[in-house]
């Protein structure tokens, strides 16, 4: 489980971002999340490793409002979240997900524009009656969503349907949106599943251009080499515990986890039966979620 480190990550570390205190998450009887600690400093690129139903995506959907904890709490700059997706992203996080989620007959400008609305502040009558500020605020977004678009190195395909891009500039894309919305703490959940390797490396370099922004980051990723690459802290789930959180030496060199990923027991590790159980419970939440009345279906 040894990688090769092939960047340098230097960046300076600032104010305390996220701060995640003992979040559980139950789904009936079944304990997807176990009270989970974590913390995501501004400038800093920390992730979330483990393997199948480890409750990664689950905490995640703990971190954004699409679930509310059941134990604990989720503070955004020493502020409790609230416990609503839409707030949360007024509030400074952005997200991508596992399974893109594009809207597939929209342009990729036009994808990115939907990333602007927490930021704009003209309302329902501007926007019917289309005066001086709606325009002004509209061109500003535009204007932006283009600087965002060529950060990514997409400009050139603003006016291509999103459905049309290839597979890794559908992920470039969905990162695009996400930073829209200016976050201050952005989730990146497996932004290279499904990559080779050229396409995993613009990757690595694209997070690292938005943490020298500023924006404090946390991924999930099951490509090791990658996460090792990228990261400055590494927090291991397993059962929906931590069992560990440190540098990628650290974790890389630490027994429990290779156990982990190889398949083989552990004291304490959960037999098949309980990962499956969580893995369903999982995916029968996210599809309750996706079925709520108002979410959108064009993807």
């Amino acid at each position: 489980m040894t990688t090769t480190d092939t960047t340098t990550k230097t960046a300076p570390v600032g104010e305390t971002v996220l701060d995640a205190r003992g979040v559980t998450m139950r789904f009936g009887g079944l304990t997807a999340v176990n009270d989970v600690n974590l913390t995501v400093s501004r400038g800093e690129i920390v992730g979330l490793i483990g393997p199948n139903g480890a409750g990664k995506t689950t905490f995640f959907n703990c971190l954004t409002g699409l679930y509310i904890p059941t134990e604990g709490e989720v503070r955004f700059k020493d502020k409790v979240l609230p416990p609503q997706s839409f707030k949360v992203t007024a509030a400074g996080i952005a997200r991508t997900f596992q399974n893109i989620r594009l809207f597939a007959n929209m342009t990729v400008l036009e994808n990115v524009l939907v990333g602007r609305h927490t930021r704009t502040k003209e309302g329902f009558w501007s926007a019917i009656l289309r005066g001086p500020g709606f325009h002004k605020a509209e061109a500003a977004s535009r204007e932006r969503a283009m600087e965002l678009l060529e950060f990514v190195g997409l400009a050139k395909k603003a006016d291509h349907l999103a459905r049309n891009l290839p597979y890794g500039e559908q992920r470039k894309l969905e990162i695009a949106r996400a930073l829209a919305s200016e976050p201050d703490l952005l989730l990146l959940d497996e932004p290279t599943a499904g990559m080779n390797p050229q396409e995993t490396r613009v990757t690595e370099e694209l997070v690292f251009a938005i943490r020298d922004q500023g924006i404090a980051i946390l991924v999930i990723e099951h490509d090791m080499r990658f996460i090792f690459n990228l990261c400055d802290r590494v927090a291991v789930l397993v059962q929906g515990e931590k069992l560990l959180e440190g540098d990628s030496a650290t974790v890389q060199g630490d027994e429990r986890v290779i156990a982990a990923y190889l398949g083989e027991p552990f004291e304490g590790a959960p037999g098949a039966e309980e990962v499956a159980e969580v893995e369903a419970a999982e995916t029968q939440a996210e599809t309750t979620t996706d079925a709520a009345p108002g979410k959108e279906n064009d993807r």
